[in-house]
């Protein structure tokens, strides 16, 4: 019997205002996030997230390790428990350099998963000259890229800033408070990265499905609808 995949366990960008992020869940900072949630929440269900805490110092920088003459994508390497092996798989998503699906990366990394990667499509890597520059991705981590535009707008288009921004003015944070604000999330996602408690679904009892129609009510439906095309065409003509 062929056995399919499995989910070990899963985690969404939409559970983020859970750990004080309300807002801003589909840009690169927020898909770090995720990342470093799904990442922990795997390593605590699986019991490796004492041994393997992961990069809690967010530096941009790609983490390895050699060990028994093999390389590892974690800082340190237990004797007895080996890290949790994962593989990215993109699917169609287009993997540009500086997609989000290499924050999620990056976050899933510094959660503590041992995932082979290198810096060649994180923000902050130069094709040309084949250089990284770690701190224009950690810039990003933490949301810089925003900040730069919220501070844009607020000075060329204040009305812009105020719509576009409604959310993070309702919860006074400005683009200088940034980091702060994710340094917080990245610090609550660690300390509780459990799933949250599902509610039971309960079924609306009170719908009722429209009963099918039969072949020949269908075919005078269709007949009625002939009828009275040719009614009209007739009408056209007169």
């Amino acid at each position: 019997m062929v056995d399919g995949d499995r989910i070990l366990c899963q985690a969404s960008s939409t559970e983020l205002p859970r750990y004080g992020l309300p807002f801003g869940l589909k840009n690169y900072a927020a898909a770090y996030c995720t990342g470093l949630l799904v990442a922990r929440r795997l390593l605590q269900k699986v019991g490796l997230d004492d041994v393997y805490e992961g990069n809690t110092e967010v530096d941009g920088e790609v983490v390895t390790t050699e060990y028994d003459k093999k390389k590892y994508y974690v800082d340190e390497v237990d004797d007895d428990k080996k890290p949790f092996r994962a593989l990215l798989d993109v699917g169609c998503k287009a993997t540009t350099t500086g997609c989000r699906v290499f924050g999620a990366l990056k976050g899933a990394a510094d959660g503590g998963l041992d995932i082979p990667h290198s810096n060649k499509r994180f923000p902050g890597y130069d094709r040309d000259s084949k250089e990284y520059d770690a701190d224009v991705h950690r810039e990003r981590i933490f949301g810089g890229h925003v900040g730069e535009y919220m501070e844009h707008l607020e000075e060329e288009d204040n009305q812009k800033y105020q719509e576009h921004f409604a959310k993070y003015i309702e919860a006074d944070v400005a683009a200088d408070g940034l980091e702060e604000l994710y340094q917080k999330v990245h610090e609550k996602i660690r300390e509780d990265p459990s799933p949250s408690e599902k509610k039971e679904f309960t079924p609306d009892k009170s719908y009722k499905r429209k009963s099918k129609i039969t072949y020949d009510e269908r075919k005078a439906k269709v007949q009625a609808k002939k009828d009275a095309k040719k009614a009209e065409l007739a009408a056209d003509e007169e």
